[in-house]
């Protein structure tokens, strides 16, 4: 029997026990099979079972009490990840902008310091060197030594000058002293010669004239010639006697002569005296010292080398270090000197440094370049300038790890 045999069958006997029999039409009958409720069968776990559709009929989908199809369980599922996804993002953005509103931060940012260039002041050969590379020095540690014979010799030779100028000066005092007491005594003895030398001119020229009253039965002709002699000799010897006394009269120039003579022999006993400091000092530039606490990089120097005063035997980095971060130009605008740094180093990752701003560069970096930028000529392109920013780090440092020039860093500026 087919299955709308038993369902006619079965609506024949449900319409007869609901009321008064009557007839039943063949289309009524259809009619009413066609539009009876559908059993729904169990499944075997006892889930109900959706009915199939009829063959030649489109299923009608559905009813109303069924539950929603599975078809629309994952959209729903993909509409609220998608809200709740959404949700995160605006909450991560919000608080990520609530926590860097009041930050400033570059990436172009690196550790600076002093690196002094340490040279020799004399020429000479190398003969020791006495630090490696990266080595700690301090204050007057020995870095290298030249060759000092050449500068010993040097010296010894200021020392024999200097010996000899001293008693140069000596020798000019000790004549000025004798000139200031003889001088004086030359010129009265010069005086007392003239007047004993009138007097015998004076005698000379009475015999003369006695000599010449007599007759000459008195006298004799030698007698006459030997007074006339005797008289002119007497008045050569006051001339050259007044002229003993002027010589002697120049005491004063004298004197003067004496003294340039001692000051001549003093500057000569300064310029000795200087030769051996410069021989001294060239003699301690021998060996080559640390002015200053540091690191040995950079040694471009080996045992045996020929050096040149001026020539770069090694760099010196000093331990004082500090931060030169390049911010750009529209990040300045609330940045103030003294406000708090946060420092986090590339190279170690475990150390953050703790700073200051310490001041900013007036003027850009492309300002001191070779070639800087001239923008009043061509076609004008703005271009976002950076202030290089000089920060102190105030502590976080480890002296085991020292900081190497150089090393990129990311400064983080606290703007309240």
């Amino acid at each position: 029997m087919s299955r709308l045999d038993q369902d006619k069958i079965e609506y024949g006997n449900t319409a007869a026990s609901s009321g008064p029999a009557r007839a039943i039409s063949g289309e009524d009958h259809l009619r009413a099979v066609t539009e009876m409720p559908q059993k729904r069968s169990r499944a075997p776990d006892g889930r109900k079972e959706r009915k199939r559709p009829e063959a030649g009929r489109p299923d009608s989908g559905p009813s109303d009490n069924e539950t929603d199809p599975p078809a629309l369980k994952p959209r729903k599922k993909t509409i609220v990840i998608a809200a709740i996804a959404t949700i995160a993002l605006i909450t991560a953005g919000g608080w990520y902008y609530l926590s860097t509103k009041d930050i400033e931060s570059t990436d172009d940012a690196q550790v600076a310091g002093n690196a002094v260039t340490i040279a020799p002041k004399v020429s000479g050969q190398i003969t020791e060197l006495a630090v490696s590379d990266n080595q700690r020095v301090k204050v007057g540690d020995l870095i290298a030594s030249i060759d000092p014979r050449d500068y010993i010799a040097a010296r010894d030779q200021a020392r024999a000058n200097l010996t000899i100028t001293k008693a140069q000066l000596a020798n000019a005092q000790a004549n000025l002293e004798m000139t200031r007491i003889t001088a004086p005594a030359k010129l009265d003895l010069a005086k007392a010669q003239v007047d004993a030398a009138i007097a015998s001119r004076d005698i000379a020229q009475s015999n003369l004239r006695r000599q010449n009253s007599m007759s000459d039965l008195a006298t004799t002709v030698q007698n006459k010639e030997q007074a006339s002699s005797t008289a002119r000799s007497a008045v050569a010897t006051v001339i050259g006697n007044e002229a003993q006394v002027k010589m002697a009269d120049l005491v004063g120039d004298l004197g003067a002569q004496a003294a340039a003579q001692v000051d001549q022999a003093k500057a000569q006993v300064d310029q000795a005296a200087a030769q051996l400091t410069t021989a001294e000092l060239n003699l301690t530039y021998t060996e080559i010292r640390a002015p200053q606490d540091g690191w040995i990089t950079h040694r471009n120097v080996q045992v045996g080398s020929y050096v040149q005063p001026g020539q770069a035997l090694v760099s010196l980095v000093a331990p004082d270090i500090w931060i030169a971060a390049n911010f750009k130009e529209n990040q300045l605008n609330r940045m103030r000197l003294g406000q708090e740094v946060t420092i986090k180093i590339d190279a170690f990752k475990d150390i953050q440094l703790k700073g200051h701003v310490d001041s900013l560069q007036m003027g850009t970096g492309a300002v001191f370049t070779t070639f800087p930028a001239e923008n009043a000529t061509g076609n004008f392109v703005k271009i976002v300038q950076r202030i290089p920013v000089k920060i102190k780090i105030d502590s976080g440092t480890d002296p085991e790890r020292p900081l190497p020039l150089g090393l990129s860093v990311e400064p983080e500026v606290h703007l309240k």
